[in-house]
């Protein structure tokens, strides 16, 4: 049996839909159940040695654009694929046997300061092992951590902790930030320290603990070809070390939520729970001024936090408190350069690509947000580059793949700096300046008026309605400035990957996975035409993400077969009325003629009456005579 037919109808995300394939859903929930509980933890490498954990683990990385690349022993997810399910099992459980992993490859990444930052790139089996950990872990550690950690956290995000930082500053009006910076945090984790974190957690596995051991020790393979034994630090790049940092971090959020908001003075109050699962804590809040309590809220993303004060004496007071706290507890440095008070009424603060202020207006202060100057001088050198290509691209179908590539660039910044309250202001300032060079470039490529034949995808039509609109041929080039800002929500306290009642808010709030349809914009198939590649991005947007015959959500764009009803041998066009989008299992069964192969695709399907019904209408229409199969219920 190879790796990876598994045949469960998946759920809405992808990761839960994985869990799912594997029965191992419930078995995660009671993880979570038992650490909220504070139960202890002894015996955790029987489930991850599991067979249905490591097909997970290998199902979650084979996906991943990372898996592709190889770790000093030049093997890749490749490899791995040509095994069956039970050598993939065997080899994992006999490597953690005694278990010792391979050398870890160091590279350096630019940043766009000019400097580089250290990447580590473990071998596959041992990103296999490191994923079949992680996947064990996080129910018990998402039970311990603080609501106000937003970093590489399953159903968080950057715009939760910018909402966040909008709470605290506009409802709440804290408008003194105390920024700290931890030197370096990533290379210089204490380890000592973070095993005795994990085992506060109540993860006691000591066979467990050893392995978490031996990971951390990994040599590290530097360019010129030495070798080092690293004695602090969690490899960036690694899949276990954004979980280990933050239960590193985690004792932080925790110290710095007792000083106040989980003060046992605030708790003693009654307090009332909204429906959304948060505490009205007003009562034990205004209790609290009375005390000599410093009053202070943070958030944090990953090793990046601030902390909100009411006025410049707490904002000092909790400057050197957490300076002190994370020196002596955690064993770190902080950079007293970029550790500073920010006063919000006078100075801007970044977070997270967003500089933030506060203006007065209507009697009040309120926020006002700009894309970082950082960010926003790395989009205009993007931007002049990726012009540049779509002037000097060799034929029409390299402009429009150079035109997908300036869409996808400017889309997913619109994506994320939406939250930027001056987001409009800041990209019409960056359009202004590159205005003469597009007019120069692109004005003999491009028109204004929307030719009659353009896509009507739901990506083309967010723009279409913009003067700054231009167009190639049928296909859009998006107008830089044409964006609004969207306030960013909150996480919704009930929301959890581990509770049937978070994940069903999970699906409800799902339509289609947006990153698929961006793999598929990114994704080039030789041979095939403008009009067809534009076309499977239309439809996918229709399908709302799923195959038009089972309903069922894809997975990755590699999962999308874009099958012609009528065949091109028949003188089917590339018109998107004679595309749909399938399951390559079910693309398999449309043009199946063998009894013994539709039998076994058959079998791996659960299809119903309606199923069975839209796949012989796309058989007929191939030239196939209908599959007579009883539905199952």
């Amino acid at each position: 049996m190879s790796i990876g037919n598994e045949n469960s109808k998946p759920l809405k995300d992808s990761k839960l839909r994985h869990i799912e394939y594997y029965n191992l859903q419930s078995q995660f929930d009671e993880l979570y159940k038992r650490s909220r509980n504070n139960e202890i933890f002894d015996n955790l490498m029987d489930i991850i040695i599991s067979p249905e954990n490591v097909l997970l683990a290998y199902r979650n990385i084979k996906n991943n654009s990372g898996s592709n690349t190889p770790g000093t022993d030049k093997l890749s997810i490749q490899d791995i694929a040509k095994l069956t399910q039970e050598e993939m099992i065997q080899r994992v459980r006999k490597i953690l046997f005694n278990y010792h992993p391979r050398a870890v490859r160091r590279k350096e990444i630019p940043k766009p300061n000019g400097t580089t930052r250290p990447l580590g790139i473990p071998c596959i089996w041992d990103r296999i092992i490191q994923q079949c950990i992680l996947q064990v872990l996080e129910p018990i550690c998402e039970a311990k951590f603080s609501e106000n950690s937003y970093g590489f956290r399953p159903n968080r995000s950057c715009q939760q902790a910018i909402a966040a930082t909008y709470k605290h500053i506009n409802r709440t009006g804290l408008t003194y930030i105390v920024e700290v910076d931890i030197k370096g945090f990533f290379d210089n984790v204490n380890h000592r320290k973070l095993m005795k974190q994990i085992y506060a957690m109540n993860i006691r596995d000591k066979k467990l603990l050893y392995i978490i051991q031996q990971i951390l020790k990994a040599p590290i393979l530097l360019p010129d070809g030495s070798k080092v034994i690293p004695v602090k630090g969690t490899p960036q790049g690694g899949i276990l070390s954004p979980l280990l940092a933050n239960i590193v971090l985690n004792e932080l959020d925790h110290w710095v939520e007792n000083q106040w908001t989980n003060n046992p003075v605030a708790c003693k109050y009654s307090h009332r729970t909204y429906k959304n699962g948060t505490k009205d804590m007003s009562h034990g809040y205004r209790a609290m001024k009375t005390t000599k309590l410093k009053e202070m809220f943070i958030v944090r993303y990953a090793d990046d936090f601030r902390i909100f004060c009411r006025d410049k004496k707490s904002a000092v007071k909790t400057m050197i408190a957490v300076t002190n706290w994370v020196k002596e507890r955690l064993k770190l440095e902080v950079s007293p350069e970029k550790t500073r008070i920010v006063n919000l009424k006078r100075q801007y603060s970044e977070f997270l690509g967003i500089k933030i202020k506060v203006d007065r207006k209507a009697g009040r202060y309120l926020i006002k947000s700009h894309i970082c100057d950082k960010a926003l001088k790395r989009i205009k050198t993007q931007l002049k580059e990726a012009i540049k290509s779509i002037q000097h691209a060799k034929d029409d179908n390299g402009i429009v793949e150079a035109i997908n590539s300036y869409n996808l660039q400017i889309a997913g910044w619109h994506n994320y700096y939406e939250m930027a309250s001056m987001v409009s202001q800041d990209l019409s300032k960056t359009a202004y300046a590159l205005k003469i060079r597009s007019k120069h470039r692109l004005s003999e490529l491009s028109i204004k008026k929307a030719p009659r034949n353009a896509s009507q995808s739901a990506f083309v039509k967010k723009y279409e309605r913009s003067n700054q609109a231009r167009y190639f041929g049928d296909f859009l080039i998006v107008p830089i400035a044409y964006v609004k800002f969207k306030a960013p929500m909150c996480k919704r306290v009930e929301i959890n990957k581990y509770t049937a009642e978070g994940r069903a808010i999970i699906h409800k709030n799902l339509k289609f996975n947006t990153s698929i349809m961006y793999q598929l914009m990114k994704q080039k198939l030789y041979g095939r035409s403008i009009e067809f590649m534009d076309n499977r991005i239309s439809l996918y947007c229709a399908q709302y993400g799923r195959c038009s015959v089972t309903g069922i959500w894809f997975d990755s764009a590699d999962d999308i077969h874009c099958h012609h009803k009528t065949p091109v041998h028949l003188g089917g066009k590339d018109n998107y009325d004679n595309l749909t989008l399938v399951l390559p299992t079910v693309h398999i069964l449309i043009h199946a003629t063998s009894d013994v192969t539709i039998a076994k695709y058959v079998n791996t399907l659960n299809l119903n009456t309606s199923m069975i019904k839209k796949l012989n209408e796309l058989r007929k229409m191939a030239g196939n005579p209908a599959i007579a199969v009883k539905a199952k219920n």
